[in-house]
């Protein structure tokens, strides 16, 4: 049978163990600060160790792959791992690659992340859509024959971001990037689970796209500001920049109130520095869980 799609389970994880999704950021001091060696062998201790604690208390894993790529093939090998401890303790996997190409290049990093035949795939990816979004179509459709999904970068926290992603004003960079989303989605779903709603709406009722947006909780306003549309986007968003970064429960409640129940809060060095025991990283996570809840509704 197939698999149920990417946005139905993850709307269903975020229902039954809260917004957050943890990220797994192998800072080397944070390798430091658990005792653990800036090796590969510390690198899987670290991964394996955060996954076996949070089973059962968050909707999603991000593993950064940056930090495994940076020990080369041993490096892999422990994000191997990593994604196949994912897999058994039944948590989703989102490899925040940021991978975006034209061509048969993009289709060697879509089956790399989503295909069933490989030691890497995820249950999701982030994609880089500034090559233009259409570019990403070998993604897209391969995480629909897979069950799989995708996170398309719209509008980050770097101060950098705002240069590009806002041009445009209200019909700006990003706002092209959700549409592309959303058209997508639209074509992706069946016909009869798609319903009409303007951007005051809440997409509740609506069967839950695959492909979805990173939006940095410490954007705010500039949602508005620059035009995306999140309802009518139809997925889900991953929200980095929660805790450490900066952003309150408060204000992803007031960013995201219109897609409450879609919403993965992505949070690393606030649940990572609370290691390396067992106990209190699942303390850190059930607490910002609880808040997470309450400002989000889910």
């Amino acid at each position: 049978a197939a698999r149920e799609g990417f946005g139905e389970r993850a709307r269903a994880a975020i229902a039954e163990h809260g917004p957050l999704c943890a990220g797994i950021d192998a800072h080397p001091s944070l390798l430091q600060a658990w005792g653990l060696p800036a090796t590969p062998a510390g690198l899987l201790r670290f991964s394996l160790r955060t996954v076996e604690a949070l089973e059962g208390r968050v909707a999603a894993i991000k593993p950064q792959v940056a930090w495994y790529e940076a020990f080369g093939s041993a490096g892999m090998a422990a994000l191997e791992q990593t994604l196949e401890a994912c897999r058994e303790a039944g948590i989703l996997a989102i490899a925040d690659a940021k991978r975006g190409d034209i061509g048969s290049t993009m289709e060697a990093y879509a089956r790399t992340w989503l295909s069933d035949d490989s030691a890497l795939a995820a249950d999701a990816v982030t994609l880089s859509p500034y090559l233009g979004a259409g570019a990403l179509r070998p993604a897209f459709e391969l995480a629909e024959r897979t069950g799989r999904g995708t996170f398309v970068l719209a509008l980050t926290s770097n101060p950098e971001g705002a240069s590009v992603q806002h041009v445009g004003g209200g019909a700006s960079v990003a706002a092209g990037v959700s549409a592309a989303v959303a058209q997508r989605n639209a074509r992706a779903l069946p016909a009869s689970t798609q319903v009409a709603h303007g951007s005051g709406a809440h997409c509740d009722a609506q069967m839950t796209g695959s492909h979805g947006l990173v939006i940095g909780a410490t954007t705010g306003e500039a949602i508005t500001r620059v035009g995306v549309d999140l309802p009518a986007m139809g997925g889900l968003v991953l929200a980095p920049g929660y805790g450490a970064q900066g952003a309150t429960a408060q204000d992803l409640g007031r960013m995201f109130s219109q897609v409450r129940g879609r919403v993965l809060v992505n949070s690393s060095r606030g649940i990572l520095a609370a290691g390396p025991e067992a106990s209190g990283l699942r303390e850190a996570a059930e607490a910002a869980n609880a808040e997470l809840r309450g400002a989000l509704g889910a």
